[in-house]
């Protein structure tokens, strides 16, 4: 067996004292910001919260195993959280255990953070009845797939060999578990004596209820564990100190914390349903930050070329379903692709969408750290090249058999018309298989719940579908097509697919590993298994005054290390 020891967790400390943590506890003296990331929250369940105003908050309250941070060159890493240490040992088919050592620190509530507190919560995530969006970040530790199938959540193989060791068993090596897993909302820790206390249904006890009781219980079983937000028991850097509901939620630094934070002192989220209210409120000098840009401030700023726009973490995409017979040749697929003028309908979506350049939006950082995108445009946007890959469409269609678009008969084309331009796309959709391939599509407006009913049971055949990576990786977003995955929604099978991603999840070399991820994005789109629209992109705003925001690719916000800027 390989053993490989990671100390970066240590020696990294000392630059994390430089950013976030430096000394004991409190915050910079007196210094109150209030901020605003958006609409009050929809969830505080970590294997919930999917909103980054969610997320931010969490972030904020709960402290996982690692931080993410960069690095001197610019690069994506993971320092020390909860985790003062961290070791990898690969055995000798490449798969990787990590074990973690725990740092001394306190719940809310004074009760010791232990091991157990990650173990819980990490099974809670994976478990299947819970149905968490985030659960697939855990299929890369072994046992995932054999515990959700059994419903045996001790089949994961996480486990606390003690209060302060914490050990995973990943079945490949994954080079982003430390900056992604470790780091997520959805991972952070849980005390298992609470979680029982508010959800009893957990516990496994079967006890009687008195008729006063069952309709006691029946009063409040739509109110979530975490809606009583003052009474939240957490252990990360601040904690609630006061909360009105669907106005503002403040966090001061918490007392017992370990290190000391060098940014506010308290924590004010103020609450907006609308970029537009939370652009107001920044003007009215309410706030000194906007995690999210009106249209208009969003189209002045494209327009600066000073100032940046961030790309999101999704692509927006029509899903072929490869289980129907008129989709099962590759040939026919990519007719339908090649037809799709990507300019047009990235217009059509909108002033924040851009035209996909590949499955892998733009600003994914590859394994060195450099942007994944850059230079590997996959999907060809020139105006100039569209009647050419028109003409190729329906020379494929016709060695396929078909004379002409017609002969594939009607089809349907399922989306979700959210009013941010999703109807506008998907009309344009329609006119451009018509008018390039005769081809008759009809559109057809679903709810949410409809188009993941469809998607999950199959009874599709064509999808527009917003395709969100749970992590900040191009692996993630190629990992679902992976013909054994739950989350192949287009029920594509290929072995050679297939053994790219498994090149890919044992990889020691990260050059080797990053061809591979190239190599699998394009075979994926020349299958024309998926085919990329537009990806969206985001701004936000800090008073000039201020500095030191991070912002996480996967969209939160992390002010802990907010200060006034030095003259």
């Amino acid at each position: 067996m390989k053993k490989q020891t990671r100390w970066a967790c240590v020696l990294l400390a000392a630059a994390l004292c430089l950013s976030l943590l430096a000394g004991c506890s409190g915050g910079e003296e007196g210094m109150d910001l209030s901020v605003c990331v958006g609409a009050a929250p929809e969830s505080l369940d970590p294997i919930y919260a999917v909103s980054a105003a969610d997320q931010t908050i969490l972030t904020h309250l709960y402290e996982n195993l690692m931080q993410a941070s960069v690095d001197e060159n610019g690069a994506l890493t993971a320092v020390s959280g909860m985790a003062k240490s961290a070791e990898s040992e690969t055995d000798v088919d490449g798969n990787v255990t990590w074990t973690f050592r725990l740092r001394s620190a306190k719940w809310s509530d004074g009760k010791k953070v232990t091991a157990d507190d990650f173990v819980y919560a990490w099974q809670r995530l994976a478990d299947p009845e819970r149905n968490s969006p985030y659960a697939s970040l855990l299929s890369i530790v072994a046992g995932y797939e054999e515990a959700r199938a059994s419903g045996d959540m001790s089949l994961l193989r996480v486990s606390a060999e003690n209060d302060s060791t914490l050990v995973v068993v990943l079945n490949g090596n994954y080079e982003w578990f430390l900056t992604q897993v470790c780091t997520a909302t959805a991972t952070m820790p849980l005390r298992r004596d609470l979680m029982e206390r508010w959800e009893p249904e957990e516990s496994g006890e079967d006890q009687e209820q008195s008729a006063e009781e069952a309709e006691s219980t029946a009063e409040t079983e739509e109110a979530p564990w975490w809606s009583d937000v003052s009474a939240l028991v957490t252990n990360g850097p601040y904690q609630v100190s006061g909360y009105t509901r669907n106005e503002s939620l403040t966090a001061a630094v918490y007392e017992d914390y370990y290190g000391r934070l060098k940014g506010p002192e308290t924590l004010t989220f103020r609450f907006a349903d609308t970029a537009e209210e939370a652009w107001a409120l920044y003007e009215a000098g309410t706030v000194d930050f906007v995690g999210e840009l009106p249209q208009e401030q969003l189209e002045l700023r494209a327009a600066d070329q000073t100032k940046s726009l961030t790309a999101e973490l999704s692509t927006y995409a029509v899903v072929l379903n490869c289980a129907r017979d008129l989709f099962d040749e590759a040939e026919v697929r990519r007719t339908l692709t090649l037809v799709l003028d990507r300019n047009a309908l990235a217009q059509a979506a909108g002033t924040d969408a851009r035209a996909a350049e590949g499955l892998v939006p733009p600003d994914v950082p590859d394994s060195d750290g450099t942007a994944f995108r850059t230079d590997s445009a996959l999907l060809d946007n020139d105006p100039n090249h569209y009647a050419d890959a028109c003409a190729q469409a329906a020379e494929l269609l016709s060695q396929a058999g078909y004379d002409g678009g017609r002969g594939l008969g009607d089809l349907e084309y399922l989306y979700v018309d959210d009013g941010a331009g999703a109807a506008a796309v998907a009309q344009a959709l329609c006119q451009m298989w018509n008018q390039k391939l005769d081809l008759r599509v009809t559109a057809r407006a679903v709810t949410e719940e409809e188009l993941s009913q469809a998607l999950a049971e199959g009874t599709f055949t064509l999808a527009g579908v917003e395709l969100r990576a749970v992590a900040n990786d191009p692996e993630c977003f190629l990992m679902p097509w992976v013909s054994k995955s739950g989350e192949n929604i287009a029920n594509y099978a290929n072995s050679a697919y297939d053994t790219l991603l498994s090149i890919i999840a044992s990889a020691q070399d990260s050059t080797a590993r990053s061809g591979c991820l190239h190599d699998a994005e394009a075979l994926l789109l020349e299958e024309g298994v998926v085919a990329p629209l537009y990806t969206t992109v985001t701004g936000w705003q800090l008073r000039d005054t201020l500095t030191g925001l991070w912002r996480d690719g996967r969209g939160w916000f992390r002010f802990a290390s907010v200060v006034v800027r030095s003259v």
